[in-house]
């Protein structure tokens, strides 16, 4: 039986853990000749959400597992406790592989894990783990990261991609399938969290980029260049630029075509309309260049991203 360590202590997120004790904890005979040991292991009884576990053994268990996972942590502008660190160090040091759900990943960044490495989190933590730790090399863009004996998953969701990344390498795909099922969600997904963010725009009304933004959102489906919002701004394209830059942490152009994309899967969602039309309802022209561009940006191709968030009844214009 492979043993996995689940790491329980005050702070972690409910969700992502329980997502882990189900995969790994589950009864799984007469569908894989073995299956994981599972054990959670923590210091003491720990408070997670509103919910108050016990754990089976203590840091000593954990650092003696096959597979360590560490779910999310809660409070991501804090330092994780340097116990829990210190003890994800010791078990990846003795030849464990570790894994860490949503924001667990400031665990293992912390642990030294991720230096050098490329790995994820969820999107709205990206800027935060790339900012504490320079070494690391953040993809704010996919699902999860496989680097061998060190994995990171991004958000919430993701969190069962990965642990079922985890089955299909250990049990195969067969297994990994069974237990999707069972679970019904997808085996496996295709694209990344670029297809859940939400594009960042400023909060308050006095910001110099208050007033275009909305201007902008609203003449998507027109052609508009860096010279016409630096003239609707009232500022030089440069000046353009940094407030981009400061508020939203792309450039225009960038800025513009993410919005374009936002629309588009605004209308792939709730509307019955043809590609075609959705191109231009965008301002992207063809439908060739919305594809690419979708593609590029989501992930996925535009069809099949209707067909995974498309609205019951889709209306058509």
């Amino acid at each position: 039986m492979t043993t996995v360590a689940l790491a329980v202590t005050d702070g972690m997120l409910h969700f992502e853990l329980s997502m882990a004790y189900e995969v790994f904890g589950a009864d799984m005979s007469g569908v894989a000749d073995t299956w994981y040991d599972l054990a959670v292991c923590g210091p003491g009884p720990a408070r997670v959400g509103r919910f108050r576990l016990e754990p089976d053994g203590g840091w000593d268990l954990l650092t003696r597992a096959r597979t360590v996972i560490v779910p999310g942590w809660a409070d991501t502008d804090a330092n994780p406790p340097a116990d829990l660190v210190d003890a994800v160090r010791t078990a990846h040091e003795r030849g464990a592989r570790v894994a860490s759900l949503c924001t667990g990943a400031f665990v293992l960044a912390a642990a030294g894990l991720l230096d050098g490495r490329r790995a994820t989190t969820h999107w709205a933590h990206t800027r935060a783990l790339a900012d504490r730790h320079p070494r690391v090399a953040v993809d704010p863009d996919v699902l999860y990261v496989d680097n061998g004996s060190v994995l990171t998953s991004a958000g919430k969701a993701a969190a069962m991609d990965l642990c079922l990344h985890l089955v299909r390498l250990d049990h195969g795909s067969a297994v990994a399938n069974t237990m999707a099922r069972r679970l019904v969600v997808p085996p496996h997904r295709a694209g990344g969290q670029a297809q859940f963010v939400t594009a960042p725009v400023p909060a308050r009304d006095d910001h110099p980029l208050g007033e275009l933004l909305p201007w902008v959102i609203e003449r998507l489906d027109r052609s508009l260049t860096v010279e016409d919002l630096a003239r609707r701004a009232n500022m030089s394209s440069r000046n353009l630029a940094r407030h981009f830059r400061s508020a939203t942490g792309t450039t225009p152009l960038r800025w513009l075509l993410t919005q374009r994309i936002r629309r588009a899967q605004e209308l792939l969602e709730t509307t019955g309309d043809s590609v075609e039309s959705i191109a231009a309802a965008t301002g992207m022209g063809t439908a060739t260049t919305l594809r690419r561009h979708f593609n590029t940006t989501v992930g996925v191709p535009p069809d099949t991203y209707r067909r995974t968030f498309r609205s019951t009844h889709p209306t058509t214009r």
